[in-house]
């Protein structure tokens, strides 16, 4: 286990409660390009430097004339990965960010890009330590 600080876990504020990153789930509904391997790419390699990541790589797949793309970039930070449907105009988008990075921006960011009638989003915070964990821990060490 890393306890030199250098795991770039974040800290709440509010509660103490230290965590890995924060991963965003995001659907995009009544969006195009759905099945645009190069705007969806750049799209989400734009966010991911709107957000402050770095990319180590990107690989996208598409899936033929009509059909979807999915796809991920890889980031120091995590990454960001997409799978579309443009048979449905929907398209399904995780964005998952350690350390300083905003998964919020990079979304915002996609949204620009996408265009999409409605987004629908939920917030996770991955690798989550209780404070009071911590707390109970140290006073078992004390006794």
């Amino acid at each position: 286990m890393n306890t030199h600080g250098t795991d770039f876990f974040s800290k709440c504020d509010k509660t103490g409660d230290e965590y890995a990153g924060r991963h965003v789930l995001a659907d995009f509904w009544d969006t195009d390009n759905m099945g645009d391997l190069a705007f969806i790419q750049d799209a989400i390699e734009r966010s991911a430097e709107a957000a402050g990541a770095t990319i180590l790589h990107s690989y996208y797949h598409p899936f033929g004339e009509g059909m979807g793309v999915s796809g991920v970039t890889v980031l120091s930070e995590s990454h960001i990965s997409i799978h579309t449907w443009p048979e449905r105009n929907f398209a399904s988008v995780d964005i998952f960010m350690c350390g300083s990075c905003n998964p919020d921006v990079a979304l915002a960011e996609l949204v620009k890009s996408f265009k999409p009638g409605s987004v629908e989003r939920s917030l996770n915070r991955r690798g989550v330590i209780r404070a009071v964990a911590k707390l109970d821990k140290k006073a078992k060490i004390a006794v």
